[in-house]
């Protein structure tokens, strides 16, 4: 199933013990259909803050239901802030998150001199003006394969930190600035610590050389701090032809409507 929440309503992706997480959230709701526990595995685990426009899952149930059942009926039960837009039944070999091919995810930074409202729980915010010529010349550091040390968190489990960064695309649209990264896979924080680096670097407190010095020494500490969660979107998961899966699930979704 593909789904689209707003993570400033919860903890996280992963379940918690004391529950308020997506997961927590969409388990009850598809236990509720099927009539009995249903685990579920998702693309890629998302923090507390950040949203989805569209998350990819599965779950393996023993019970036949319309899949009219999987998108209506859960959404009956969810809470507001999360909805299922799709829903498909799969062979048993489909993995949410190892069959996955890439994945996009998109940060919105409002770039403006006092700080936003309406977007506060939707959007990253800078007062200083940010030079995006800059932050595009200190960007082309990061595409490619590389050692993203340097770019994940202390709590980061992953195995390798070598991960491919296939594009980073910088867009602006008024005070809106957005940051587009397509890899194949990311460790945690990476995106936040991109977008925090190239900040830095906008803000003329170091050159666009200096992206390619932290991305070199693979050290968390040389790099900027961790920019808030707010403004990341998991944009888009993308598979191969092969699993059939609807259109929606393979092209970008529009991002909520902000300042």
């Amino acid at each position: 199933m593909g789904l689209e929440y707003d993570g400033s309503r919860f903890l996280g992706w992963q379940t918690q013990p004391g529950g308020g997480t997506v997961q927590d959230a969409l388990q009850a709701a598809l236990g509720t259909i099927a009539g009995a526990e249903v685990g579920v595995t998702c693309a890629g685990r998302t923090d507390r803050g950040v949203h989805a426009l569209e998350q990819v899952a599965h779950f393996d149930v023993r019970v036949t239901r319309p899949e009219s059942a999987w998108v209506r009926g859960v959404n009956a039960v969810l809470p507001k802030s999360v909805a299922v837009q799709w829903a498909l039944e799969m062979p048993p070999e489909f993995h949410a998150r190892y069959a996955a091919r890439a994945r996009t995810y998109r940060y919105v930074l409002l770039n403006r001199a006092v700080r936003p409202a309406l977007a506060a729980r939707h959007a990253g915010w800078v007062h200083r003006p940010l030079d995006v010529a800059a932050m595009r010349a200190g960007a082309r550091h990061f595409v490619g394969e590389h050692d993203f040390s340097a770019f994940r968190s202390a709590e980061c489990q992953a195995p390798s930190p070598v991960r491919t960064l296939f594009a980073l695309e910088i867009e602006t649209r008024g005070e809106r600035i957005d940051f587009v990264l397509r890899a194949n896979a990311f460790l945690h924080h990476m995106v936040r610590n991109i977008v925090g680096t190239l900040v830095y670097v906008g803000a003329g407190r170091q050159p666009p050389s200096w992206v390619g010095e932290v991305l070199q020494s693979r050290d968390r500490a040389s790099a900027a701090p961790t920019f808030a969660a707010e403004g990341l979107y998991l944009e888009r998961v993308e598979y191969d032809p092969h699993w059939g899966l609807p259109r929606r699930a393979q092209a970008p979704q529009a991002i909520p409507v902000l300042p």
